[in-house]
């Protein structure tokens, strides 16, 4: 199990929390995904084979956000 934390440009409420950790938690492999508001941040638990860094930046951008 691999953990990364991304810095998610645009997240300012509990709609855009659930935006962001919902459009990571539909990748298969991703196992947890939570975002910290006031850091700006999403902690993302994920298997590292299948998931790449990539598919995580892919997320958050159809997610309507930014990784900065």
């Amino acid at each position: 199990m691999e953990q990364t934390v991304l810095r998610v440009k645009g997240m300012t409420c509990g709609h855009c929390k659930m935006a962001v950790e919902n459009s990571l938690k539909k990748i298969s492999g991703v196992k947890d995904a939570v975002v910290d508001l006031k850091e700006a941040t999403v902690k993302v638990a994920y298997e590292a084979g299948p998931v790449t860094r990539q598919n995580l930046v892919d997320a958050v951008n159809d997610a309507g956000y930014e990784v900065v």
